[in-house]
């Protein structure tokens, strides 16, 4: 049996399988722990959401790097997120749309290769029966995009306007995962596995990739 690798006291794992499910082989190795991490955060989501919509989203920093303090950056966008939220379900229910859903998500912190500049990978998770898409992206918009811009400006505490720049909806970027479809769930996994990779990330100093307990 091959010698299990570590970097930085956590195992890497290389291949294009993990556990049933398919990586992006050419960006490995990929850390253990963070991959588990995606499978439990996943299926957390389809246990409370048989339809679950995920959708990926990365979040930039000012280029006035100094006056901004990364701790605690995501914990502050996630807080803020969901108290929208939250809002936005309680009008619905109002309005007789009576779907709820909790978010949950994955992040990983990652350095530019080019810029140097840190920036976050983030996959959410929804219940697809109050949220199938993120609707246009437009600030103001009563939709997910523009809670996310304003989220994130809280997060940094600066003006919505100056956060749209700073949001950024990759290609390929939703997901319509069900429970009774594993071809659904591969496709994400594989999707999310690129957070999990070792390369490009700043590991022991700093924690880097982290999400939803359960």
């Amino acid at each position: 049996m091959r010698k299990p690798v570590y970097f930085n006291s956590h195992e890497l794992i290389d291949g294009d399988i993990y556990k049933g499910y398919p990586l992006q082989e050419d960006k490995g190795p990929f850390v253990k722990r963070d991959l588990d991490k995606i499978i439990r955060v996943m299926n957390a989501s389809l246990k409370d959401y048989p339809r679950t919509f995920a959708f990926r989203v990365d979040l930039r920093l000012p280029r006035l790097l100094s006056r901004f303090t990364e701790s605690r950056l995501i914990e502050r966008f996630i807080s803020s997120f969901r108290e929208k939220v939250r809002h936005a379900r309680i009008r619905a229910r109002r309005d007789g749309y009576a779907h709820d859903t909790c978010v949950r998500y994955l992040w990983a912190r990652e350095i530019g290769d080019h810029s140097g500049r840190p920036h976050f990978h983030l996959i959410i998770f929804v219940n697809r029966d109050a949220y199938n898409c993120l609707g246009r992206y437009r600030l103001g918009s009563p939709n997910l995009y523009s809670r996310m811009v304003e989220a994130w400006a809280s997060a940094l505490r600066i003006e919505p306007e100056d956060a749209v720049g700073l949001v950024h909806i990759p290609r390929a970027a939703l997901y319509q995962v069900s429970a009774n479809n594993p071809d659904s769930e591969e496709i994400l996994f594989y999707r999310a596995s690129y957070m999990a990779k070792a390369a490009t990330k700043v590991r022991g100093s700093m924690h880097c990739f982290g999400g939803s307990r359960g």
